[in-house]
């Protein structure tokens, strides 16, 4: 019974991908239909991780021909993947599921609904969004299920299956937040009575953000490429290690604005899933700390002997530009709406230092104890995530539970535009900093062993 598990029929693989795939779709035209918007997002994002925990080992559990076609071009590049044969019987089985699903839904519902961008914005606008979150699936699937060094590991399908929940809530209000051709096209032909072609687009986006994915993939994993390189350090690697500071702050500060200005209903769950799925993505490259105040944290503790002042000004910059620039990103969907960072209604800068203080420190301390002190190797990306879900909904009222500089400058230099001034990111970044520093004191108390031990494993590690 094992022996026919680890190999797989054609066959087998291709009903595998027709079961996820059909699954999916109809989850999410029953979410639209019925009017779920607080936790539509959380449900299609659950239907994925099932179906790849369950399917995963049979067919690799794609069930999008955006995710096929990433694996595609990443062996192309001499990489981890799939040949080509397979990508494209998988992306006709995903498509004909995703129409039978489309149709099961609204045979349920007697009712459909249509592909495009949401009123209000037009189609370069949710196309970025479809390219941004599309690139996101398929690049956390590239690195946590194709990449050699990290697999196998218990996360994968929390990974990516949450994936959706982080773009669902912002994205969503602007394209629909599809991510997947095959949920493209189920919604178009299904609602061809009320027009049809958006599909088109927003199959050339996903496809685009596929290919984004597969070439970044490779800029962060180079030993992943070429069999004569093994798992050699090759002269890429440093840049490796910026390239994903930046790309996870990125997400993760594009994610905080789409979800504010799109006023979502389930904002901070949706941010710390964001963060969740870069740092399974990425922790092993650079130590996914997408957050100057988390970098400060791990200096300080004296916990990883490789993080010397050097690396921390280039994480620092790498992490600021990645804020920076997801911040403008998120202006331009909204048509270059802002907001600002300052206390909340009713409160005042004592109440935002409090707040931001304790609640940085608990994000910091919790990176401390289960990513650089190990804890818990399976859950760590998870821990760490919701520290934002925790963070955000308790503060967000009082300070917006930034918690992150990065995060904190971005939102105040995209709003400059708009009359606003850096002195409360100042201020903010004050507050974090702090949190970070406490947070790194108080793992000296509470992990003395280890702390002591390091030292011996600190010199090994400074050996060549």
């Amino acid at each position: 019974m094992s022996d026919i598990a680890s190999q797989p029929t054609m066959t087998s693989k291709c009903v595998a991908e027709a079961v996820g795939t059909f699954m999916l779709v109809f989850t999410v035209g029953c979410n639209v239909l019925s009017g779920n918007a607080v936790w539509g997002g959380v449900s299609i994002a659950s239907v994925l991780m099932v179906a790849i925990y369950a399917l995963g080992g049979i067919s690799g559990a794609n069930f999008n021909p955006a995710v096929s076609l990433a694996l595609g071009l990443s062996q192309s590049m001499k990489g981890p993947g799939m040949p080509w044969q397979d990508v494209f019987i998988y992306m006709g089985v995903q498509i004909v599921a995703g129409l039978v699903a489309a149709f099961s839904y609204y045979g349920l519902f007697m009712e459909s609904f249509s592909l495009g961008p949401a009123d209000g914005f037009k189609w370069w606008q949710a196309g970025l969004c479809e390219v941004l979150y599309t690139f996101m699936l398929c690049f956390v699937v590239l690195n946590v299920a194709a990449a050699k060094a990290v697999t196998p590991n218990q996360y994968y399908g929390l990974a990516i299956g949450f994936v959706i929940t982080a773009g669902a809530y912002g994205a969503g209000v602007v394209s629909g937040g599809c991510f997947n051709p095959a949920v493209a096209i189920g919604i178009d032909v299904s609602s061809f009575s009320s027009g049809f072609g958006w599909c088109v687009m927003y199959t050339l986006c996903e496809f685009a953000g596929a290919a984004l994915a597969a070439v970044l993939f490779k800029v962060v994993r180079p030993k992943e490429f070429g069999a004569e390189s093994g798992f050699q350090p090759t002269p890429g690697e440093g840049l490796g290690e910026l390239v994903s500071e930046f790309l996870g702050t990125f997400i993760l500060v594009l994610t905080v604005g789409l979800n504010v200005l799109g006023k979502s209903p389930a904002g901070a769950f949706s941010i710390a899933a964001s963060l969740m799925c870069m740092i399974y993505a990425l922790g092993d490259v650079s130590g996914a700390h997408f957050n100057p105040a988390v970098t400060l944290a791990i200096f300080a503790s004296r916990r990883d002997a490789k993080l010397d002042g050097a690396k921390v000004g280039k994480y620092i910059c790498a992490q600021l530009c990645g804020g920076i620039a997801a911040s403008f990103t998120y202006s331009a969907i909204h048509a270059g709406a802002t907001f600002p960072l300052g206390p909340g209604t009713t409160f005042g800068w004592m109440e935002v230092a409090a707040a931001e203080i304790v609640f940085t420190f608990v994000l910091c301390y919790v990176v401390l104890c289960v990513a650089v002190a190990g804890s818990h190797p399976a859950m760590f990306g998870l821990a760490i995530g919701s520290c934002i879900t925790v963070g955000g909904n308790a503060i967000g009222a009082v300070s917006g539970g930034s918690l992150n500089p990065a995060v904190s400058w971005g939102i105040a230099v995209s709003h400059m535009m708009a009359g606003g001034g850096v002195v409360s990111a100042l201020l903010y970044t004050l507050f974090e900093c702090t949190g970070a520093l406490l947070a790194a004191g108080v793992l000296m108390l509470t992990h003395t062993v280890e702390v002591e031990g390091s030292k011996d494993r600190d010199e090994a590690l400074k050996q060549p």
